[in-house]
This record gives structure tokens, sequence and C-alpha cells, in this order.
């Protein structure tokens, strides 16, 4: 596996223990994490060489968030240290019907401020073999659009493999870009698409339905629009309550379709980052597996994820091969 690369903000999340609100609670916990940094983190959890390249605050917090990553072996020569705070958001965990709810204060964030010519993209990119992406980055701020699009456009001028996950969330493009129109020009740099009908729609300007059918025209479509995708996956979420999930995945690759079985997740632990430890898995296995054992990989990592308070993905190779050999038991491993 040569080295794989993401791009993308690093927030500091805040919590109140258990299922607390913050009107009933006095203390806090706090987690490191961020969209693209929690693949990047799996990954190295793996035993994947990883290097992220954000912007942090150069101050105790920004060091302990370093710290954090350099705990995985994360490679944080490419991190740029500014004078801005870096990103929080606040979590309420939910509960059975009672859902999950989060407030962000990234705005001014270190990473809002960062822009193309702070990033060195040859040196960064000079080991790398993929480069992961996704929707949320380049909907936060101009500069973090154009500076992913310097990224990704050398990437493919190296022939890169580059993932990427749309991710479409319509409250944060709120700086004048039309979405649809930024996240095309990156599709056209990628190789692999990780999303669902929400995100094929949201680019293709479609309406197409959950069927699998409907799912496999959409992909058409989409490697049609992008000739440079060559496969197609997408993770599906069925929610019985707030602490009770089924998930399973499904996947084009121009010739067929495969879909898996539902693992049954009836007692959430952390729902944050789970579709993170998918991709990650998904990228990882794809380095080793075909494209279905890549998929079963991806799958029960994120099915796993659901285990581990916080927003990454704790989950060895050894784990998740258990959990695709059929051992879901939960019994004490002795």
């Amino acid at each position: 596996m040569g080295q794989i690369i993401t791009f993308g903000e690093v927030l500091m999340r805040i919590s109140p223990r258990g299922n607390r609100k913050f009107i009933q609670s006095n203390t806090v916990e706090f987690y490191f994490g961020g969209t693209e940094v929690n693949v990047g983190l799996s990954i190295a959890h793996f035993g994947g060489n990883v290097k992220h390249i954000t912007c942090i605050s150069d101050d105790f917090i920004g060091d302990t968030a370093i710290s954090y990553l350099n705990k995985f072996d994360l490679d944080t020569t490419a991190i740029i240290r500014t004078n801005r705070p870096l990103g929080v958001y606040f979590l309420e965990v939910g509960a059975v019907m009672r859902p999950s709810s989060i407030s962000y204060n990234r705005s001014h964030s270190a990473f809002s401020e960062i822009k193309p010519h702070m990033v060195d993209w040859e040196k960064s990119l000079a080991n790398g073999n993929w480069f992961h992406w996704t929707g949320i980055t380049p909907a936060l701020t101009q500069g973090s659009f154009d500076t992913l699009k310097e990224g990704l456009k050398l990437a493919k001028e190296k022939g890169m493999q580059v993932s990427a996950d749309p991710t479409y969330r319509s409250g944060l493009w709120q700086y004048g870009v039309n979405s649809r129109e930024a996240l095309t020009e990156l599709l056209h740099c990628s190789t692999i698409f990780i999303g669902g009908i929400n995100e094929m729609n949201e680019v293709l300007g479609t309406n197409f339905g959950y069927t699998n059918d409907e799912f496999i025209e959409a992909s058409k479509m989409l490697i049609e629009k992008f000739p440079s995708i060559v496969k197609v996956f997408d993770k599906i979420r069925t929610s019985i309550n707030a602490s009770w999930h089924k998930i399973r995945a499904r996947m084009w690759n121009g010739e067929d379709f495969r879909e898996t079985e539902d693992f049954d997740i009836t007692h959430i632990v952390d729902r944050i980052g789970t579709g993170d430890a998918f991709a990650a898995g998904l990228i990882y296995g794809l380095q080793y597996y075909d494209d279905y054992k890549s998929m079963q990989f991806a799958s029960a990592a994120c099915a796993l994820k659901h285990t581990y308070v916080g927003d990454v993905n704790y989950a060895t190779i050894e784990e998740v091969t258990r959990i695709l050999d059929g051992n879901v038991s939960g019994r004490f491993n002795r």
C-alpha cells in the first residue's frame, strides 16, 4: 500500500457523558475528529501509510490534536499552524426515539482561512498513490474548495486513485458557489465514488429512487457523465430508532451489481464517524481484495465503529475479519 492522502478540517467534539443533554450535565468529554481525518486515522489503525493535510490552531489545543493524530502514526508533516482557533462542534447523543443533536462552531476556525498557496501539493503528494476527499471540505469556504481542487488536479495528473464521498449537506454551501457545479468539477478528477442516491441525484440533477434497479441506472449515468469514475459504492442505513440500525452496502463497477447482507446493530454506542469507517474500510480493502470482499470489509468496519465512543474507528483488521467470519456474538476473547 502506497501513501494515502486525506485533506480536511480537524475538529474538537465536546459532549456530555453518556446520553445526557448539556442542560443536565456539568461535565463533558472531548474527542478529535473530522470527516476526512476519521478516514485517515482508521486506515492508519489498519496499518496503512496515511498523510493528513489540514490547518490547525497554533496553541495547546492544536498541539493536543496533533499529538492525538501521531498516536496512530499518521503523517502530520504537511499540517499548517495558524493563530485562529480549532473548529469545535457540540454533540448531544440521543437514545431510542430521541435523536442526537449537533451544533457547529467552525465559521472562523483555523481551517476556514486555508488558501491554495498554503499547501505545497507537489511535495505533499510525492509518495501518494491514493487521495480521498469528501463534499464537506469544498462546502466550507472558497479557499478550501480552491485548495482541494488544486490537490485533486495534481493527483489526477500523477495517475493516483481518487475516492470521492460527496456527502452533500445543503446547509454548508453558504459562500456563493453553486454546489452542483463545484462537485462536478471535483468529480472529474475522481475514480471511485462512495455515495448514495441522494449524492448522485445532487450531482446529476435527477430524481432517482432507492431501489436497486434505480441505483444501477443512476450509477450508469454517473459513470457516463464522469468517465474517470469506474466504481460506485453505496452504504445503506436502515434506522429502527436512534439506538438500533441496520447496515448493508451495494456496488456497481460497470459490469456487476452486488449487495451485502445486513449487519444488525441493536445497541449503538456512537453513531458519529460510521460513514467514514465505511469509506476507510473500502479504501483499505480495495488495496488487497476484490470489489465485493472490499465492500464486505467496509460494511463490517462500519458496523464495528458503532461500538466505539468518539469519532474514530478503533477496529483492527483482525476484529473486522472476525465479524466477516460470522463471529458477532460479542463473547469474551480469552
